[in-house]
């Protein structure tokens, strides 16, 4: 505000400052923040604004409408200033939940916003029809302020496109002519851009427009059941309540698949075997992509469940291998987890993306399954996929780790997976804390022990695992029989 005052007192002219606020990102959040605590961030940084002096707001680059309505919320409750409210849209000419912007503007005008408009994401000429939809929207006045163009990285620099003050002004008459009435510019864009703008509209009055028919909510149509692909078999066990096994395998480091198509074909020949489980860069080390793995053997017949870790993906990565893996690999059963962390792996300088959850991520996996992707935007047909979560019953924070396990069925998981148990009790403890009857089921996790040093490194290196007292004591009295020690407690475990 300090610079802003200092330039406006250095102008020839009436100047007005106008208090930014952008959004929270919650479009890419696997959970929102409460309705009021989200007002309240907004309200703060609002409050702030007002108290040194700014004219008006702009609310700009929103892409959940929602969000924007709470904004917009957040300052009416203490402020009469000017609000111009802009979302930004994509180049099919939506905002996030497949909003248009006839739509978008319906729902503002309402709100006591004094501007509606569109900024960031598309340069000038995409953001043309966008403009013409939102000015012919009865009473609507319109701002514009599109981005350079498209940005491309150069090292550790996003840069953008090297656009000319001339195309600029050429936008800005078109955007006049379209009935505009605020223009400026967003990512890419220089003082020698706005200078041409108000230079090349100086003279103009902004066109009126006419009146839009009334507004259509772009609402993703769910795919009738009859135009998707039949439940997987592994499901179907589930559903009927039969006993369930899964064989968990670890891709391989290498180039050969040959390793695991024989590993494979020993464990299916047994004809007690439902599903291969498959890792997915457990500990953080480097191997085969799980996805690709499971395709390799749903087209030789083996049923798989393959994990998808939210670490070495964005929300856009994660979609197109999921897209990738129903559609080319034949993959039916996913099960979401959050990865663990690099720092624990072969690269620990690296980072990982994280940019959601396992939650998140079975709210991705239930979206596709609606027929849309994570930004609402419809895929033309639905997958099915059978949605599975970790949960831990030995967790450090059981209360923790229970809210974790509701919250990943609310979104949307169909079962769920536990980490090695080694005590019975553990299970039952677990289920006393859960408050009885699990909501999806549950496969238990079984791991027979090998050794009594085997034991001690996974009670007191691994997450997430326990091995009780008596357990290791027996294994370590066990000697040169600890492995069929080790198979015996597994044996009992499934009794």
């Amino acid at each position: 505000m300090k610079i802003a005052r200092e330039a406006r007192e250095s102008a020839s002219r009436e100047v007005l400052i106008a208090g930014s606020i952008g959004p929270l990102g919650l479009g890419v959040q696997s959970r929102h923040p409460a309705p009021e605590e989200i007002q309240d961030i907004f309200n703060e940084q609002a409050l702030a604004l007002e108290e040194r002096g700014v004219d008006f707001y702009i609310l700009e680059t929103f892409s959940y409408i929602e969000e924007l309505l709470i904004a917009i919320e957040a300052i009416r409750s203490f402020s009469g200033l000017p609000i111009v409210a802009q979302l930004t849209y994509s180049e099919e000419g939506t905002t996030y939940g497949d909003v248009r912007p006839t739509n978008a503007a319906m729902q503002l005008k309402n709100k006591n916003v004094q501007v509606i408009g569109a900024n960031c994401t598309l340069g000038p000429q995409a953001l043309l029809p966008i403009l013409q939809e939102l000015a012919a929207v009865d009473g609507v006045r319109v701002s514009a302020m599109p981005n350079a163009g498209f940005p491309k990285r150069e090292g550790d620099r996003i840069v953008y496109p090297k656009s000319s003050p001339e195309y600029f002004a050429l936008f800005a008459r078109e955007a006049a002519a379209h009935g505009v009435r605020i223009l400026g510019g967003c990512c890419g864009t220089t003082p020698e851009h706005i200078r041409a703008m108000a230079e090349a509209v100086k003279l103009l009055r902004p066109a009126k427009t006419h009146p839009a028919g009334p507004a259509v909510q772009a609402v993703a149509k769910p795919v009738p059941v009859a135009e998707r692909d039949p439940e997987s078999k592994f499901w179907k066990n589930l559903q009927a309540k039969k006993f369930t096994v899964c064989v968990e395998i670890d891709p391989p480091k290498g180039l050969s698949l040959e390793r695991i198509y024989e590993q494979v074909d020993r464990v299916m020949a047994s004809k007690k075997v439902d599903a291969i489980d498959i890792n997915s860069g457990a500990m953080a080390r480097v191997g085969m992509d799980a996805l690709i793995v499971a395709g390799a053997l749903e087209a030789r017949g083996v049923e798989t469940v393959p994990h998808l870790t939210t670490r070495d993906q964005n929300i856009i990565g994660l979609q197109a291998a999921l897209l990738g893996a129903w559609t080319v690999g034949g993959v039916r059963n996913v099960l979401a987890i959050t990865g663990d962390p690099p720092s624990v792996g072969d690269y620990p300088e690296t980072s990982g993306v994280y940019e959601v959850d396992s939650v998140g991520l079975v709210k991705v996996l239930h979206r596709l399954n609606q027929g849309t992707d994570w930004a609402g935007k419809t895929l033309g047909g639905a997958t099915n996929f059978t949605i599975g979560v970790a949960v831990n019953p030995v967790a450090d924070d059981l209360e923790n780790e229970i809210e974790r396990f509701q919250a990943k069925v609310e979104a949307g998981a169909h079962f769920a997976m536990t980490q090695p148990l080694f005590d019975p009790q553990h299970w039952h403890d677990f289920l006393k804390e859960l408050g009885g009857k699990p909501p999806i089921p549950i496969l238990i996790g079984i791991w027979p022990l090998n050794s009594y040093k085997q034991a001690l490194r996974l009670n007191n290196e691994v997450p997430g695992i326990v091995i009780p007292e008596p357990l290791l004591k027996s294994m370590e009295a066990a000697g040169a029989a600890a492995r069929e020690r080790g198979f015996e407690v597994a044996r009992n475990m499934l009794a």
